[in-house]
């Protein structure tokens, strides 16, 4: 039976405030630049040119809004990563790795900081290490209990 450990919730969570922020701040300023005579009328020189503050609400607002876009992609593209502890192997990603050629587990920093280190021999030789963290991933304390039963 494999174990899987999807995409956290504080993750998940954190994509959807930054793209709240940066709609809400994108039609704050295009508000202001745009729209609020008062703000308008304080910030216009003289002369009727705008000032900085009046420039940068009428230029921020499409950056703003076309990194809520980015991030949305990134965050679809994402929210389906897991990582999972299947009958013979760990699968974080493109990753595989078989039980059998994991040399350790560093857990000593699993229960302070919510993370743990596998370092394992690549098909290729050599080794290398992944770090999977409780912040990135939910039920990482199943994965840990069923890869160090499958190594012992």
């Amino acid at each position: 039976m494999a174990i899987i450990a999807p995409l956290s919730k504080y993750k998940r969570g954190n994509f959807k405030i930054v793209i709240a922020v940066l709609i809400g701040l994108a039609v704050w300023f295009a508000y202001d630049g745009y729209l609020n005579k008062s703000f308008i009328e304080k910030h216009t020189q003289e002369d009727g040119k705008p000032d900085i503050t009046l420039a940068t609400n009428r230029h921020i607002p499409p950056f703003l809004a076309a990194a809520a876009i980015l991030m949305g992609v990134w965050y679809f593209a994402v929210k389906e990563k897991k990582v999972i502890a299947d009958e013979s192997a760990l699968i974080a990603g493109k990753i595989r790795i078989p039980f059998d050629s994991i040399e350790r587990i560093d857990k000593t920093h699993f229960d302070s900081n919510g993370y743990f280190i596998v370092t394992y021999k690549k098909e290729t030789g050599g080794e290398a290490e992944l770090r999977l963290n409780e912040r990135t991933y939910d039920n990482l304390p199943a994965i840990l209990e069923e890869l160090i039963r499958q190594i012992t």
